[in-house]
């Protein structure tokens, strides 16, 4: 079944419904419930899995994964754990990540491998540093000057005060095209 293109249609539609909602799943997780959903249906009505698809409907898989995901997130012990920390809206500090993004690809002659490790270093070590503000365990590492979060966000403003314009998608995709790229999906 899973190498079907109305799988893979069903599979792609449904992540698409999912990002519309702001929900992110695993493309595996959601291929999974895609291909339980089909059988499940062929299986009780008795009919061929290639039948069966006419059944499916993406928005509301989707739906319910949504709902899903929201009911477990709600009912958790755990609030947080097992989340990103999400930075504040128009963060200067992710801006300046994003817009390396660009540069590292024209870098690295578009070895998107360099590329995310780059990001992720520089997002682990930024969420680290904003962090520390809260973090009774990180004071005494910080030595004599510290770490002002506030100090270094206005510091990047300052440079470069419009930074923010990288979470404009349309400004990123250009810098991107710029540099000679573009995101493909096969």
């Amino acid at each position: 079944m899973r190498n079907t293109k109305a799988f893979k249609e069903a599979v792609a539609q449904t992540l698409a419904e999912l990002a519309h909602r702001g929900v992110t799943l695993a493309p595996a997780t959601v291929a999974d419930t895609v291909e339980r959903q089909v059988t499940t249906v062929s299986e009780q009505l008795r009919i061929q899995v290639r039948s069966a698809w006419r059944y499916f409907d993406a928005s509301a898989t989707a739906e319910r994964l949504a709902q899903s995901l929201t009911s477990y997130e709600e009912s958790s012990s755990e609030k947080g754990i097992g989340q990103a920390p999400m930075p504040p809206i128009d963060n200067p500090e992710l801006a300046l990540v994003l817009a390396g993004v660009p540069d590292s690809l024209a870098q690295t002659g578009g070895d998107l491998y360099v590329v995310i490790i780059n990001v992720a270093v520089n997002a682990w070590m930024a969420g680290h540093i904003h962090g520390e503000d809260g973090c009774t365990g990180c004071d005494d590492g910080r030595g004599d000057v510290g770490h002002d979060w506030e100090a270094r966000m206005h510091t990047i403003t300052e440079m470069q005060p419009n930074i923010t314009k990288w979470f404009d998608r349309d400004v990123w995709t250009a810098a991107v095209n710029d540099a000679g790229y573009a995101v493909t999906r096969r």
